[in-house]
């Protein structure tokens, strides 16, 4: 009797083992987010067109499993174009909003004469590349920098190339977190104007923008997983006359630049850009978009934020923080 009720213990404390493993917590997934950015065109202005100046920000977010193979992807770009005319003057720019955001209004269908809007067809891209890695998301980029025969048979007929290059950025940078396959990966992207100066004999004039970027995962409470935050800076400057010599030229985002942003050497900060940012990401951590939106306080941090070790003027990223939290 003795062994049978000893048997019988085993085998129940072996059922409880395989139950509580089969119940177990689900697999944790890496997080990363890349962002590829460039000034696409810069152009003098004349009399009969206004001066430009055009920048690309293309963001993408992925979710990885254990074998480093996408779980969950976001792209989007923020095409943004700031002007100013011949005699010298800047002209400040309406709202800017990104190629997603602008939906159907991108108008890809209506002046375009294509089948899918510009969000559909990176909607068709972002689900072609989940289960795929790295050397997989490169192998779908054909010479003519439009998808392979696959990308385009699944919708996506526009130049992938930039959102190829976010995307390897994006493995580059995932790191271990706590998300998993139920939560949500979203992006903020918010574009402001920077600078709007006239030209003046003395000095030149400028016109430009700052887009804040943040991917966040957001668990079923409503409230941040992880968050990866950066901010991509352009400018274009001219004479009195609107005419301009800067050039084309990449982008590096501010957290791409690392120490070489120059906020300890130059400005006496204790930390530099890239560590406040952190800071701050790990403060977001646990905290719905409404919480997070509390954090800014006129234009910096409320004190929580400042005692973390971010002190830079932050609106630009709470907001985009706040976005993708939604």
């Amino acid at each position: 009797m003795k062994k049978i009720l000893s048997l019988f213990l085993a085998l129940l404390m072996i059922f409880s083992v395989v139950s509580l493993v089969g119940c177990g917590e689900k697999e944790t997934l890496k997080f990363g987010m890349g962002v590829y950015s460039y000034s696409s065109k810069v152009q003098s202005a004349t009399d009969e067109a206004k001066g430009l100046g055009e920048g690309v920000v293309t963001v993408a977010a992925v979710l990885l499993d254990k074998n480093d193979k996408i779980v969950k992807c976001v792209i989007d770009t923020a095409d943004n174009k700031v002007n100013f005319t011949a005699d010298g003057k800047a002209e400040t720019a309406e709202a800017f909003k990104t190629k997603y955001e602008l939906g159907d209004n991108y108008g890809m269908k209506a002046y375009g004469g294509a089948k899918k809007e510009w969000f559909e067809q990176v909607d068709a891209l972002t689900a072609l590349v989940i289960g795929k890695n790295v050397d997989e998301v490169k192998a779908l980029l054909a010479e003519d920098e439009k998808g392979t025969d696959d990308v385009i048979s699944a919708g996506c007929t526009i130049t992938i190339t930039d959102f190829v290059k976010a995307l390897v950025k994006a493995f580059a940078n995932a790191t271990e977190s706590e998300a998993t396959a139920d939560d949500s990966l979203k992006l903020g992207i918010i574009s402001s104007q920077a600078s709007a100066n006239d030209a003046t004999a003395e000095k030149a004039g400028s016109n430009g923008f700052d887009t804040a970027i943040s991917a966040t995962v957001i668990n079923a409470d409503k409230k941040v997983v992880a968050t990866a935050i950066d901010t991509v800076s352009f400018s274009v400057s001219f004479d009195t006359k609107g005419v301009t010599t800067d050039e084309a030229k990449a982008l590096i985002s501010k957290g791409e630049q690392g120490d070489n942003y120059g906020m300890k050497a130059y400005g006496g900060a204790k930390k530099e850009w890239f560590e406040q940012i952190d800071a701050l990401e790990t403060l977001c951590v646990g905290k719905t978009a409404d919480e997070i939106t509390a954090l800014a306080a006129d234009g910096k941090g409320v004190a929580d934020v400042q005692s973390a070790g971010c002190t830079i003027t932050i609106t630009d990223v709470v907001k985009a923080v706040a976005a993708s939290a939604k």
